[in-house]
């Protein structure tokens, strides 16, 4: 694995630049930012250049060129933030762009979610951050600025025509202005830049891997469903945008709609349940005006992303469609995990929470690429630890918990979701939310041992803890969401009992990450989670092994988190197991349960239930969705609304941790030293999980011969792993070693 960058503080430069807009150029000063404006300027190098750096803070997004070339990769820059309290800064390495003699250098801008005109469920239109867009700029050759952002930089509008985040782009090839990116272009017709005020947040170099265009897919089918129309598949849901290849006469026009379900047998696009939080305009909806050249003409969006599987592409002029493919786009992770199976269910449920992670993960955690985009916490919380096994995400988790930061109230008071525009600091967050400013940290604390995540961020943890002690009554919390989509709505367990549950987790996370802070600190959490715990159980449990309304949410939860008595344990999990088996495996329960039930079954020595809960396929359940072809997880269990969401997604957790009985341990973090305890069930034959370390690779392995079940071990140099195996005393294990142990099943 890659070493990263280790501090969670925000790196700031001294800039010589200004603030510039394209407010004095007609048309290209509009309110919501179109035309998207070019910024160009040129520069003369006398000597070699030997090193070359540009400095760009371009918002809401901004794609550089360097005589010609885009700069890198990456797209949808820079990250999206609250940006009335932080922006980000790209430092772009164009060392191999730049040369002797003159040089261009030209920034296209785009609204993003700085300037959304579209007016929406969560009030972007009205934030208080909004203007158009404006760039910060400087270039820096062999060490020395040579040139920043002033009034001699020129400005012209572009051919993108009209660009939103949640709407789409709209491009006119006719208006491309030729050699507008070359040194020798001639712009001296073109207006100057205007000099503007800043966006007002704190302006830091952005830290976390870039998104890019990480995929290119072909369609599975294509339908005609009128002469004119085409809708194509290419059969898994995804984030991003189409890339079309075509040909035709000046002024023919194509539009493109993206979804991620069809009207059956019509193949016609149906978003019904995904476009009622956008209150004007067009919803994901692509347009491009041909040049009418020669040569075939590529459009592709660069200032909006998607959230689809299906496109309707709309050629009512016959254009000449040449080629149509889709561009999955997220942030660029490293893969650090993986797991294969004979089981082709497990299969198709870690590619389908992979994919679900990824989609919603373009620059920060959201909870569906399309409806929404939006970063709430409680999916972002609830998937943390599957990111971690799956991905390198340390970089991605301290940028937003930088982002937590900034919309975290003086008195500790947490929105339900980043950025925010003031929404749901009174409703739709609570402590099942909010803990993301714990988990997020400590999981990466768990997995890199980084030193700075575990410390970095007491202020507001503390801030946390202070207002949630400041709302709890008897010791107990009773506000924000709970066990949210969950099936059974009228057996749902409480708010109460969950916010309950996450505020003891807390004040054992704050044991946990600042133990060495003195013992007077520690023992002030230990009795705080210590009158939570008896007030819990004092209120929850009916002292027959079960919790509040008896539901498996209820059960697992008391369970997960710790609450439940040592001598009581054995009897509350046989009551869990019972109250499973009795709804057949179904998942009668929420995105709490969803983490909690088949942790808590497999834990606890059921884990024949937790596999049959994961994999079967009656409604509800996980298995269910597969059958009726999901390839994301969805928001709902009966598949209503959004199909591509994380918030049930820690089943992939769950394999790694139960199948693969991969455990980290806290005390020895970033693997230094591992627990390994697979658990068995009986209808799987084997399974591999394996982990990329700091220290390399971590694998544990094992399948079936007969009764005899054959355990593989590798364990790197550096790592100490405690195995444990069904009547097996546990065994320790050090230093770039396989191993392999058998034993027969009962």
């Amino acid at each position: 694995m890659k070493e990263k960058l280790q501090t969670v503080e925000p790196i700031t430069r001294q800039w010589m630049g200004h603030w510039l807009n394209a407010s004095k150029v007609p048309g290209a000063a509009t309110p919501d930012g179109s035309p998207a404006p070019y910024f160009r300027k040129t520069i003369t190098c006398r000597k070699k250049v030997e090193t070359a750096r540009i400095y760009l803070c371009g918002l809401g997004y901004h794609v550089l060129y360097v005589n010609g070339v885009k700069a890198d990769d990456r797209v949808l820059a820079p990250v999206m933030s609250q940006f009335d309290k932080r922006v980000s800064y790209v430092a772009y390495d164009v060392s191999k762009l730049f040369h002797t003699g003159k040089n261009a250098v030209v920034v296209l801008l785009g609204n993003g979610l700085y300037n959304q005109n579209v007016v929406d469920n969560w009030n972007f239109s009205y934030a208080t951050w909004r203007d158009v867009p404006k760039m910060l700029c400087d270039i820096e050759v062999n060490g020395e600025i040579v040139a920043s952002s002033d009034d001699s930089w020129k400005v012209h509008g572009s051919h993108i025509t009209y660009n939103q985040l949640r709407a789409g782009q709209h491009e006119d090839g006719g208006l491309r202005i030729k050699g507008v990116l070359e040194a020798d272009f001639d712009d001296s017709d073109w207006k100057a830049a205007t000099r503007c005020t800043p966006p007002g947040g704190l302006i830091c170099q952005e830290t976390i891997e870039p998104c890019k265009v990480m995929k290119s897919i072909k369609p599975v089918a294509a339908y005609y469903v009128h002469y004119q129309i085409m809708t194509y598949d290419f059969g898994v849901n995804m984030a991003g945008w189409c890339r079309v290849k075509v040909r035709g006469k000046a002024g023919q026009r194509i539009w493109l709609r993206y979804s991620e379900q069809v009207v059956p047998d019509s193949y016609r696009i149906e978003r019904s349940e995904i476009d009622n939080c956008i209150k004007n305009g067009q919803f994901q909806w692509d347009q491009y005006t041909l040049a009418g050249t020669e040569e075939p003409e590529v459009f592709e969006p660069c200032f909006t992303y998607h959230g689809f599987r299906y496109v309707e592409l709309f050629n009512l002029d016959q254009a000449e469609v040449l080629d149509v493919e889709a561009q999955f786009v997220h942030t660029a992770f490293d893969e650090v995990g993986q797991i294969k199976t004979s089981d082709k269910m497990l299969e198709a449920l870690q590619r389908n929470t992979r994919q679900s992670f990824l989609s919603n993960f373009v620059g920060i955690p959201t909870d569906c690429p399309h409806r929404e985009k939006n970063g709430w916490t409680g999916d972002a919380q609830l998937a943390a630890e599957t990111g971690c096994w799956n991905f390198n995400t340390r970089n991605a988790y301290v940028n937003f918990m930088h982002m937590l930061s900034d919309v975290q109230w003086p008195n500790g008071q947490m929105p339900g979701m980043a950025p925010n525009t003031g929404k749901y600091y009174h409703r739709l967050n609570g402590p099942v939310y909010d803990s993301i400013l714990f988990e997020y940290p400590y999981c990466a604390y768990l997995f890199s041992g980084d030193e700075a995540i575990r410390t970095g961020f007491y202020e507001q943890q503390r801030k946390l803890m202070d207002y949630m002690q400041s709302m709890a009554v008897g010791d107990l919390l009773d506000f924000g969401l709970g066990d949210w989509c969950t099936w059974n709505e009228y057996g749902m367990t409480s708010n109460q009992l969950t916010s309950s549950c996450y505020y003891y987790q807390d004040a054992m996370r704050m044991q946990q990450l600042y133990s060495d802070k003195g013992e007077a600190f520690v023992n002030e959490y230990k009795k705080l989670a210590s009158r939570i715990k008896k007030a819990f159980n004092a209120k929850f449990y009916n002292g027959d092994g079960t919790y509040e309304n008896g539901s498996p949410t209820a059960l697992a939860s008391a369970l997960y988190f710790g609450l439940v008595e040592e001598k009581n344990i054995p009897v509350v999990a046989t009551r869990l197991a019972n109250v499973v088996r009795k709804d057949e495996h179904r998942t009668l329960f929420g995105i709490i349960g969803a983490k909690t039930v088949p942790r808590m079954l497999a834990e606890y020595g059921f884990i024949d239930d937790a596999y049959e809960v994961v994999t079967q396929v009656k409604q509800p359940g996980w298995g269910w969705q597969v059958e009726q072809g999901a390839t994301s997880l969805w928001e709902r269990w009966n598949g209503f609304g959004s199909r591509n969401h994380i918030m049930f997604g820690d089943i992939s957790a769950w394999m790694f941790r139960y199948l693969g009985g991969l455990n980290p341990v806290f005390e020895a973090p970033g693997f230094r030293e591992v627990n390994i305890r697979p658990c068995f069930p009986k209808k799987l034959d084997w399974i591999s999980v394996e982990y990329k370390s700091r220290y390399g690779r971590i694998c544990s392995a094992w399948h079936r011969e007969g009764r005899k079940v054959v355990c593989d071990f590798t364990i790197p140099k550096g790592v100490t792993a405690n195995i444990s195996l069904p009547g097996q005393e546990v065994i320790q294990e050090k230093g770039a070693q396989k191993l392999t142990v058998a034993f027969v099943q009962k």
